[in-house]
């Protein structure tokens, strides 16, 4: 899969990744970040729980 993102959120991303490998002293790319964040999204969003339980 394929994600298109506009270039300030690519920025905001990219510097999401910088902030969070300077605070965990791991270098992790924004590309390894997104599937996890997308993770925690679906997961905390219960219309989408429910729907999809139906």
């Amino acid at each position: 899969m394929t994600v298109l993102v506009d270039p300030p959120l690519a920025t905001d991303l990219d510097a999401y990744a910088r902030i969070h490998s300077e605070i965990h002293g791991v270098e992790v790319p924004a590309s390894a970040l997104v599937p996890l964040m997308l993770e925690t999204f679906l997961a905390s969003d219960t219309g989408f729980r429910k729907a999809r339980k139906a």
